[in-house]
């Protein structure tokens, strides 16, 4: 399992130039490129931090496959908010992780996967699954939709397909028949599914429903265990979900991966061997967020009306923007001949996105909605001046 070396796109030094450029501006630089959370963490998660923190899970070494309180937590969210029921009947279990890109990025080498094994993924792509399958050593294969089965069942050596829905950076979102047919195709040819559903919560296909005050979480999108999509066994199986945008907790790393029990096991494991285990006061604030429904809705309100003020701006300006099925990000065709030329004219108005480069689509572009409200509001004026 030692790491091999790797090669990504993903170079923030290359933004530098033009985040220079954009802080001269008057006013100076919007940044709509990194998706990293800037809104309050929940008062419910600030206050379990701070009574854990001299807890016997705090003084002592805390328990790699999370506290029993933990577990039940990560137990009735699935249940309450993805709609798998019951993890005991799929043979599926939960281990937490140290944020969720660590947890991608190790999840092809704690499968053992290495020279000769292939890791099926998105083309247009979150750039640490590539990056992952390097670490391991084994071959990347990218295609243009995983949901078309046909386009990787008969690469020989795949060993792991990557499915992410809500999709970073486009947004789509696979309905449960998609998931279904990767799944089936996956255990056809005794290979795993990793399923990336890190944005679950953040789903716009629907009416507007965050005005609910009855304590509920807003609906999300399918998840991979659900026993319509699983067939009732999450054999072959691994979700990830991660609490940043739910709760913005990305400074707190809470994650987890839930799946199938025997892969979860030997992972917990070698997290236990390696020391990659949530620190005991975070486990705690983890349980909180995970149960605290009514700030996740809050959250999903607030980036439901940034993203639709960033969409209405973005096509002022020209571009051919439509709101995301889920997720937060709004992804666009750029207007210049490739993204960069898009960063040196959008710089010019002092606004950074994300070079769609990174994400391996050169001729695209990625605008965040975490910014503040203010900070969006200014982005939108510059883009429609």
């Amino acid at each position: 399992m030692g790491f091999h070396r790797y090669s990504s796109p993903y170079d923030w030094s290359r933004v530098a130039q033009y985040k220079d450029t954009a802080h001269a501006v008057p006013g100076g630089m919007v940044d709509l490129s990194i998706g990293s959370p800037v809104d309050p963490v929940p008062d419910s998660v600030r206050e379990a931090l701070a009574g854990a923190a001299n807890g016997a899970n705090a003084y002592g070494y805390p328990l790699t496959v999370g506290t029993p309180d933990l577990r039940a937590a990560m137990r009735s969210w699935l249940r309450d908010c993805r709609g798998v029921h019951d993890l005991s009947i799929l043979g599926a279990d939960t281990v937490p992780t140290v944020g969720s890109k660590e947890a991608v990025s190790l999840m092809a080498s704690l499968l053992f996967l290495g020279q000769g094994d292939v890791v099926v993924q998105p083309r247009v792509a979150y750039p640490t699954y590539e990056i992952g399958t390097q670490l391991a050593g084994a071959t990347v294969a990218k295609v243009d939709d995983v949901a078309d089965v046909d386009s990787w069942a008969g690469i020989p050596g795949v060993k792991a397909v990557w499915v992410n829905s809500p999709n970073n950076p486009t947004g789509e979102v696979l309905g449960e028949g998609r998931l279904r047919r990767i799944v089936e195709a996956v255990r056809s040819i005794g290979a795993v599914v990793l399923s990336d559903e890190c944005y679950a919560m953040m789903d716009w296909r629907g009416a507007a429903d965050d005005a609910a005050d009855d304590g509920t979480a807003p609906a999300s999108s399918p998840c991979i265990l659900r026993e319509d999509v699983c067939g009732g066994s999450a054999q072959n199986i691994l979700m990830l979900y991660s609490l940043s945008k739910q709760s913005n907790m990305a400074g707190y790393r809470t994650a987890f991966i839930a799946g199938d029990a025997g892969l979860v096991a030997t992972m917990a494991d070698y997290r236990k061997q390696v020391g990659q285990i949530v620190p005991g006061p975070v486990q705690a604030a983890m349980a909180a967020g995970l149960r605290d429904t009514a700030a996740t809705r809050a959250q999903h309100t607030r980036y439901r009306a940034r993203l639709a003020t960033l969409v209405n701006a973005l096509r002022a300006y020209g571009y051919d923007a439509q709101m995301p099925q889920g997720a937060l990000y709004v992804w666009v065709k750029a207007l210049g001949e490739d993204c960069w030329a898009d960063m040196g004219a959008l710089a010019e108005r002092g606004i950074i996105a994300s070079p769609g480069e990174f994400y391996g689509a050169p001729g695209y572009l990625r605008f965040s909605a975490t910014a503040t409200d203010a900070q969006i509001a200014e982005a939108a004026r510059r883009l429609q001046a």
